[in-house]
């Protein structure tokens, strides 16, 4: 039973003393024979350059001084986390172990073997997959996270104290609080020796000022706040409980835990926090730091990376497959960000590493249960350690954990499998999907995928008869982006070298995210010749990035059935450069503008086209998304870019798209090509609800005079050219011949002189190069066989020496890891507008293949587009010059003709310059 009182009473000589222990400890890996020195917290591998990816056993041992009043006091080691297994000695004497790398645990010392002057050893071990050598714990079957993605992370890598306290004791207060009645529940684990104490509990206000107060003698205590304040990112009022356990009037122990008063919970397809709509802004945090890999160097830190995720608009973070330091959750209730946290997951599913993820949720429910900022849980993240797709066992094993979580823990929403392509939910409170494609590579994908999943996708659930689909589960995006690049000359160490982690990384992707030596490649390659130089090419691969995020965002946005989306990701990861800020927190240089995206309210401005030419008439479908905010009558929308332009806006509520419909812009005239920026905002009585841009690239009218003449044996490919105004001739006399792909004769041809445009758009058969025959010297190497084997034949052997490969199925196809795809402003080709890297307007023509077979030394002249990828490995063209005896050609792989002739300026623009090139080619 509880009773209201005002607490007044004085702190015991009783009360709980604390020491930390973090610092200065010694340290031995196994096999080693001399210790040394390591800080707690932090794990060894950020520590040793000896020890990055080693996993084993490793002792540390430390002294520590008793203090005398501590004497006859109940004293305990507490953990906030040890990776993986901790066996723990006080005065060579075992006190106990614990299992389990995430969370913490607390051990007693019995004071018999306690001295004046004492010595902790902790040895811990972090298994490996060697199931032989760690048969009850191999790493596959533990909750690792990403660990196996950016390497193992063993030791005691948060922090350790030392604590005297009462044989009675508060060992841990759950508190749930209600925000429609402002009830507030407390439930006490207490030791064994205060089950007859008196526990007090007073609630104080966001304010400071003492709310309400009770007292009573069991293990559950309640109070009731009047006029609640809840919590929310925009309010985040918090308030503290001070519990305290009194014995004869005198006060033996006292803790204090904060909370708030926070629902959220999903209705008709949309998100609810506290009542209101709700429009998930997130990004996927890794939880990752500059040194010390999972141990966070400073509250300041933290508080500074929360800082900046509001400044770019965000609302959440989802906190990826880690349980972090408990500071991130303190700072994140404090300044105000929804969080959405997962299980580490396991590699292989079996009783015991199902067994261990249930531990550890019970346990992240245990330690941060109290933090209103947390709003969902995820237990199995992209089907990683089960194998739902195919077993009907796990099926069943995430639907029960996900009712056992729900049990646990009603107050949160949960993911069951938070999933992508081609694993699905089962049953969950959220739909959520991840899907990258790169833009403009992929943006039709994107398109149509989003389209799906705004529609109810029947991809996204189990289709095996088990899916418990309500119909009604809120949709979200859950992981999308794609990569930037971070400037290395901002990572560096204090002593100007590399941080230890640019020489990873290359075991992903095929190689291409492996860091070190970017700069190198990006000189042997001679992209200072198509960037000004090294840092405006890392400029530019962060424009590329936000104007991805820009697109996707605005495609989703224009579904008001996606209620939420969560970017990939907030920070850097070593290698994995697709964060809004870097590893070391810098912002990317789009910081400043991306909140105008990353909003409430988001003007969405889709034109027929993103190029025009001059004096055309550019439609634009112009809609307004009001995610978690609306529209209030009277607002409008107005344009501007150098004509203006303003219509009315519907009042519109939350979660929902207003729309303008097809405007119509008149393109101004120009001389010259260039970049036209039309600037968009939503007015209110006077204020600025939002704002946006929307870039086209405007050509000036084609010019017809002076053309060379044009043959081909290809009908479609004459009357492109001919739509275009190129005199169309006969081979023999023809400036340029054009082809789709080339034969012997026209090899023949080029030895004697001619010239060719080939547009190697995939669109004709070939032999992976730009050859549809098999020229007649290579018949008898073609009948060899070797071991019964016919003899390979290389792409790129044939003349004119050049290889054509489909980008899909490729790195080169343009997904998580970017593709940087640029054309050389130079000659002929500086006339583009933009670039040097594509934008939308090159949508209708991107290649779906590149060009091999070209040397380093050709990129700095023959070589007029290509693309790198990720840390600028893996080369490739897609515009190139090479000779053929006395004759040259030009080769694309841009789909120019893949429209009617004319109709695209970019195609036109493109094929001018193309023929431009080989026709000056002399």
């Amino acid at each position: 039973m509880t009773a209201p009182v005002t607490p007044a009473l004085p702190l015991s000589q009783d009360a709980r003393k604390r020491m930390t222990l973090d610092g200065l400890w010694q340290f031995k890996f196994e096999g080693d024979a001399d210790w040394r020195s390591i800080s707690v917290p932090s794990v060894w591998q950020s520590e040793f350059s000896d020890l990055r990816d080693a996993f084993g056993t490793a002792s540390y041992r430390r002294q520590f001084f008793l203090p005398q009043e501590w004497a006859e006091r109940d004293i305990s080691l507490h953990f906030g986390a040890v990776n993986y297994f901790a066996e723990v000695l006080v005065n060579g004497q075992p006190i106990g172990n614990h299992e389990g790398g995430y969370l913490p645990f607390s051990l007693t010392i019995p004071n018999s073997i306690l001295k004046a002057e004492n010595e902790i050893e902790v040895s811990v071990t972090l298994p490996s997959a060697d199931a032989t050598r760690y048969p009850q714990f191999p790493f596959s079957e533990i909750p690792h996270g990403k660990q196996s993605w950016y390497g193992p992370l063993g030791g005691i890598w948060q922090s350790v104290t030392l604590e005297a306290r009462d044989t009675s004791h508060i060992k841990h207060a759950d508190v749930r609080a209600d925000l429609s009645s402002g009830a507030v529940r407390f439930d006490l684990d207490l030791s064994a020796s205060a089950a007859d104490a008196e526990v007090r509990v007073a609630v104080y206000g966001p304010d400071g000022a003492l709310e309400a107060a009770a007292k009573g003698s069991g293990r559950t205590l309640s109070v009731v706040v009047g006029e609640v304040k809840s919590w929310s990112p925009d309010a985040p009022q918090l308030y503290r409980a001070d519990i305290s356990l009194s014995v004869a009037d005198a006060i033996v122990d006292a803790t204090s835990v904060t909370f708030g008063f926070r629902t959220i919970e999903t209705r008709g397809g949309q998100l609810f926090l506290n009542g209101a709509p709700l429009y998930m802004r997130a990004a996927l945090d890794q939880d990752y730091y500059p040194e010390g890999i999972c141990t966070p160097p400073s509250l300041e830190f933290l508080e500074d990376q929360a800082r900046k995720a509001k400044a770019l608009g965000l609302n959440t973070l989802r906190i990826h497959i880690k349980v972090p330091d408990p500071r991130y959750y303190d700072v994140a209730d404090r300044i105000g960000l929804l969080i959405w946290t997962e299980i580490p997951n396991v590699q292989t599913f079996s009783d015991a590493s199902a067994r261990r993820m249930r531990e550890t949720m019970q346990g992240i429910v245990r330690r941060d249960g109290h933090h209103p900022s947390i709003i969902a849980w995820t237990i199995i993240n992209e089907d990683w350690g089960t194998r739902i797709v195919e077993n009907a066992d796990h099926r069943q094993w995430l639907a029960e954990t996900y009712d056992w979580l729900k049990t646990l823990d009603p107050s949160r929403l949960v993911s069951d499998n938070s999933a992508c392509f081609p694993n699905f939910h089962v049953k969950s409170d959220l739909n959520d999907y991840h899907y990258y494609r790169s833009i403009p590579e992929r943006r039709e994908e994107w398109d149509d995928i989003t389209r799906q999943f705004a529609e109810g996708a029947a991809w996204s659930y189990s289709g095996l008869g088990d899916a418990q689909w309500r119909g009604e589960e809120p949709l979200i995006v859950s992981e999308f982006g794609v990569w930037g690049l971070p400037d290395p000359s901002k990572l560096l160490l204090q002593d100007g070298s590399e941080p230890f982690w640019m020489e990873t990384g290359a075991t992903w992707g095929d190689g291409v995210a492996y860091p070190h030596g970017v700069q190198k490649r990006f000189r042997a390659l001679h992209l200072g010749t198509v960037f000004k130089d090294f840092g405006s090419f890392i400029e530019a691969a962060q424009w590329y990035q936000f104007a991805n995020l820009k697109y996707e965002i605005e495609v989703m946005r224009a579904h008001p059935k996606i209620v939420g989306y969560v970017i990939t990701e907030f920070t850097d990861v070593h290698w994995e450069a697709n964060g809004l800020l870097d590893i070391n927190r810098n912002p990317r240089v789009f910081h400043d503008d991306f909140a105008s995206i990353n909003s409430d309210i988001v003007v969405i401005a889709r034109p027929n086209a993103w190029s025009a030419y001059a004096g055309e008439v550019l439609e634009v479908d112009l809609s307004v998304a009001t995610g978690g905010a609306s529209i209030p009558d009277g607002a409008t929308i107005r344009w501007t870019y150098g004509q203006d332009g303003e219509r009315a806006l519907p009042a519109t509520g939350a979660n929902a798209v207003a729309s303008v419909g097809i405007v119509p812009m008149q393109m101004p005239e120009t001389d010259v090509n260039r970049m036209l920026r039309i600037e968009l905002e939503v007015m209110s009585n006077g204020r600025r609800l939002a704002t946006n841009v929307l870039d086209i690239a405007l050509y000036a009218k084609r010019g017809r005079a002076n053309l060379p003449s044009i043959a081909s044996k290809d009908p479609a490919l004459r009357a492109f050219a001919e739509t275009l105004g190129y005199p169309v001739s006969e081979p023999d006399k023809a400036e340029v011949n054009l082809a789709h792909a080339l034969d012997e004769s026209d090899i023949e041809a080029m030895r004697h002189g001619a010239r060719y445009l080939v547009i190697a758009d995939g669109s004709i058969p070939t032999h992976r190069n730009l050859r549809k025959d098999i020229p007649e010297g290579e018949k008898l190497y073609r009948e060899m066989t070797i071991d019964e084997r016919d003899m390979p034949v290389g792409i790129d052997q044939q003349l004119p020496g050049i290889g054509l490969i489909a980008r899909e199925g490729t790195l080169w196809r343009g997904d998580w890891i970017a593709n940087f795809s640029w054309i050389r402003r130079k000659g002929a080709f500086a006339s583009l507008p933009g670039g040097p890297l594509l934008d939308l307007s090159f949508e209708k023509v991107v290649p779906h293949h590149v060009m091999t077979g070209f040397r380093t030394f050709e990129y700095a002249g023959p070589v007029h587009g290509g693309l790198v990828i990720g840390w600028v490995h893996k080369p490739a063209v897609t515009i190139a010059e090479r000779r053929v005896g006395r004759g040259n050609l030009v080769a694309t792989t841009f789909r120019l003709t893949s429209g009617p002739a004319g109709t695209d300026p970019v195609a036109a623009a493109l094929f001018d310059a193309m023929i431009a090139t080989v026709n000056q080619s002399k």
